[in-house]
């Protein structure tokens, strides 16, 4: 990378994370004009993002994360950062597709009792996936444990009366709070603004949380609109949905659960989770550079690779 390219791209990271430190209020759309031509050019900018699924059959939250507009007139680029569920029950189909990927890292952010239970990820001869735990607060024993107790009333105590949710909450904080958990991310990041790396997919069990803030925390590095960070990361609920649903309905016709619908709130992301780990780190770090460089100590030099890499 020349001198020149690294000196254009630190001025692009220097202005996104200036841009990207605004309230969220100035984060409404860019307004090339006025009234329903500024709305008009929102529109189209919103059509031009249309996220792109990579559609397989065992694994329903695979996207290549390009495509995005960024404050500073770039594009993110496609083909080199893609978000994902566990891989491990990919078809032989699949597995082909994947490999027309290109990828040259995988990263799995589960703990070892998810993949004990799940299965290691099925992936292309020559690719073996990069271990990088992100801790769930214990939330996949937690499941286990009230899902395998078949008792309604111990499902009830564990999961209900806003119990799910004030977990999920919790879990998101730790995700800027554990200083293990900074090191998975940033290690991550780093990754992804290695010029020598090729095309990294990260994933997680469902693909939402732990990838959801990877993502989340990488488009708004790369300058990306709040509000467009914000409808990638709610974007599985939609990729999700008849998933979640089967398995709701299986587990109640299976007889283990007669009210499934207390996983909802651990199945879905909501707005409000991610809050809580915005709201965490400006509290700790006072705002979202702060989060960058002091909470995942990424220097300005790294953060201007990542732009000149992953923005055109």
């Amino acid at each position: 990378m020349s001198r020149v390219s690294i000196r254009r791209g630190a001025a692009a990271a220097v202005a996104a994370l200036a841009l990207a430190a605004l309230p969220s209020a100035a984060h409404a759309a860019p307004v090339p004009g006025a009234g329903a031509d500024a709305r008009h050019h929102h529109h189209q900018q919103q059509q031009a993002e249309t996220i792109r699924q990579i559609v397989l059959q065992g694994a329903v939250n695979v996207r290549d994360l390009g495509g995005y507009r960024t404050w500073t007139g770039g594009e993110v680029r496609q083909g080199l950062v893609y978000r994902s569920d566990a891989l491990g029950k990919l078809t032989d189909t699949d597995v082909t597709t994947v490999s027309g990927l290109g990828l040259t890292k995988v990263v799995d952010f589960r703990i070892p009792t998810e993949v004990q239970y799940d299965g290691a990820d099925r992936l292309p001869p020559g690719l073996s996936p990069t271990a990088r735990p992100v801790s769930d607060l214990g939330l996949y024993g937690t499941l286990v444990t009230a899902i395998g107790s078949g008792d309604p009333v111990t499902q009830e105590q564990m999961l209900g009366g806003g119990r799910a949710e004030a977990y999920m909450r919790d879990i998101y904080r730790t995700f800027v709070t554990s200083p293990e958990n900074r090191a998975r991310f940033a290690a991550t990041l780093r990754d992804l603004a290695d010029g020598r790396q090729g095309p990294v997919l990260y994933h997680c069990t469902s693909g939402k949380d732990r990838t959801g803030w990877m993502s989340y925390v990488l488009l708004r590095a790369l300058a990306v609109p709040e509000d467009a960070a914000e409808r990638d990361y709610l974007a599985s609920n939609t990729f999700r949905a008849a998933y979640d649903a089967r398995v709701r309905a299986g587990l109640k016709q299976s007889g283990r659960m007669q009210n499934p619908d207390l996983l909802i709130p651990l199945q879905e992301v909501r707005q409000d989770y991610l809050d809580s780990a915005t709201a965490q780190l400006e509290a700790d770090y006072g705002g979202f550079y702060g989060y960058l460089t002091r909470g995942l100590g990424l220097d300005l030099w790294t953060l201007a690779k990542l732009q000149d890499k992953l923005v055109r």
